[in-house]
């Protein structure tokens, strides 16, 4: 499955929000991947908008494998000063968005044409 979601960096700390970024920790990478995401992807727009993307079997084991992971709880601790109006853990209050497009699934779903 593809999940999506939005949250808002505070403006003023874009520029640090970035730099985190470059080099996550590598516990927190490894935590990512063992609990089943891939293809993880951020997005930032100039005004702090922040769009992200991962692909996952199962989001809902996924993510009670990051809650109770004790590698994510100091980055998640760390990130949350980032965000507008958060009450808690970026990764568990992000606004998901709905997917109402996919090139791949609309292709396979076309009839077989004949060459």
């Amino acid at each position: 499955m593809r999940v999506c979601f939005q949250l808002q960096v505070l403006p003023e700390l874009m520029d640090q929000y970035i730099e985190r970024h470059r080099e996550v920790w590598p516990q927190m990478l490894q935590a990512i991947e063992e609990a089943g995401r891939r293809n993880y992807s951020l997005f930032l727009r100039g005004d702090g908008l922040l769009i992200g993307y991962y692909e996952t079997d199962d989001d809902h084991a996924a993510q009670a494998a990051l809650d109770v992971d004790p590698r994510t709880a100091a980055w998640e601790a760390q990130m949350s000063q980032f965000f507008v109006s958060l009450d808690g853990r970026a990764d568990q209050q992000a606004q998901r968005l709905t997917e109402v497009f996919n090139l791949e699934d609309q292709l396979a779903s076309l009839p077989a044409t004949k060459n």
